[in-house]
């Protein structure tokens, strides 16, 4: 056997010995695991809140947007690692004679910059406020009596 066709047969190996370990730790945890199904343990968990109404009613966005603004300064701090590495290399200061260190400094100081814009125009907007208020629907002149939509609304359900 070549070289080559060796190193292709211990990926192969390490693939299968990593499919049997997946398979068989797959079997052995359900052999061992306890099954005790209940009420508690098969309703839907949806952001640390008990599900309410129907699911194709109103949702609200503001999880996301947590979500969303968690990523980007998870993101933020991954990068500003790696920037305060290149800051510290003291061959490109005495390189460029500290016009490194101007543009570094600008660099990250504008990108710190965008992302406080950014967090400013969502706590503006009030995203981040954990206690919002209900949405109220707008009221709207209509022939038909009140009662009826109520009768309608108690009927069917409502979206909350």
């Amino acid at each position: 056997m070549h070289i080559e066709q060796i190193a292709f047969l211990e990926i192969l190996l390490f693939i299968v010995a990593a499919l049997l370990f997946i398979g068989i730790g797959s079997i052995v945890g359900a052999w061992l695991r306890p099954h005790q199904p209940n009420a508690e343990k098969l309703s839907t968990y949806e952001c640390g809140e008990a599900p309410t109404g129907s699911a194709r009613g109103l949702f609200k966005t503001r999880f996301y947007i947590i979500g969303l603004v968690f990523l980007i300064f998870e993101l933020e701090t991954a990068l500003l690692f790696l920037w305060a590495v290149v800051w510290n290399n003291q061959e490109l200061h005495q390189a460029t004679d500290g016009v490194w260190s101007c543009y570094a400094a600008f660099v990250g100081t504008s990108f710190i910059g965008v992302l406080v814009v950014g967090l400013v125009y969502v706590g503006a907007k009030g995203y981040l406020s954990w206690a919002q208020p209900s949405p109220t629907l707008p009221s709207f002149l209509s022939k038909v009596p009140q009662k009826y939509y109520d009768k309608i609304n108690s009927q069917y359900g409502s979206w909350r």
